[in-house]
């Protein structure tokens, strides 16, 4: 399948869907907050409303999958009735990714594009607005930062590595026992947070980024980034892919010893 229209169309629209969200940045505006407690902004509903538009009137038998206003499914063909098994091409949105930052004015969010194929992300866009970053890929096409190849680091040694992660809080709720393993072996930890985090990793600039709770959409982009970009995305078991329920991204040197690190055996 040549992915090059898919790839220049996810890139273009991460790109005019995060101009959109700059409109809204650092003025002020309040968020709404979801029964779970995240927030929402009126630049998430935005910047999903036009990346759906656009996707529906480019690719009307797609299906979409978004943070804000769940799934929809192409009414063609009559496939795609929720509970009948996954559309074979969908589109997976994060309209911004990080909105604690962006509500804050803290520039480290992003838009996360990625276009899964028969159950397997194969493009993907990330998009910075805020520091006009952007992190995209396709299979077979490499991965790119701002047209330049992205490449995870050739850190071998948890002694010398970078590992990234959202928030404390969630290792408490999930298994503290893991940031600790990880804290004690690396040369730093940094808070870096949501997208950011593994952006740094696929450029080579961190070796580790894991979160023990992600949605799908906020992993949408992230397993063909790092597949071209020569790193891992997946579980926290070794598993590639985007629906595990948490995140776990490392460059090729590291693997080895970060799956053991989360197995609670000698990261040696």
């Amino acid at each position: 399948m040549n992915l090059r229209h898919y790839y220049d169309f996810a890139t273009s629209l991460a790109y005019r869907a995060g101009r959109i969200t700059l409109g809204y940045f650092n003025t002020g505006s309040r968020p709404d907050f979801k029964a779970d407690d995240t927030p929402v902004t009126a630049a998430d509903r935005a910047a999903e409303e036009f990346i759906r538009g656009e996707i529906e009137k480019a690719y009307p038998g797609h299906a979409i999958i978004g943070e804000e206003f769940g799934e929809s499914f192409p009414s063609l063909s009559g496939r795609g009735v929720r509970g009948e098994g996954e559309e074979p091409i969908r589109w997976i949105i994060d309209p911004i990714d990080g909105t604690k930052s962006f509500m804050r004015g803290v520039p480290l969010y992003a838009v996360l594009i990625g276009l899964e194929i028969d159950g397997v992300v194969r493009v993907g866009a990330a998009y910075f607005p805020a520091l006009d970053e952007m992190l995209c890929a396709a299979d077979g096409l490499g991965a790119w930062w701002n047209s330049r190849r992205a490449h995870v680091s050739e850190v071998d040694s948890m002694k010398q590595a970078c590992v990234c992660y959202t928030t404390y809080h969630n290792f408490e709720k999930r298994d503290l026992s893991v940031w600790k393993r990880l804290s004690d072996a690396a040369y730093m930890m940094r808070g870096w947070s949501d997208a950011y985090a593994y952006l740094a990793v696929a450029t080579g600039r961190a070796e580790v980024a894991l979160d023990p709770f992600m949605k799908v959409w906020d992993c949408g982009p992230f397993p063909v980034i790092f597949r071209e970009a020569g790193g891992y995305f997946g579980s926290w078991s070794g598993e590639e892919g985007h629906t595990h329920g948490e995140a776990l991204a490392c460059n090729a040197a590291l693997r080895p010893e970060v799956l053991k690190l989360m197995r609670g055996e000698s990261g040696d």
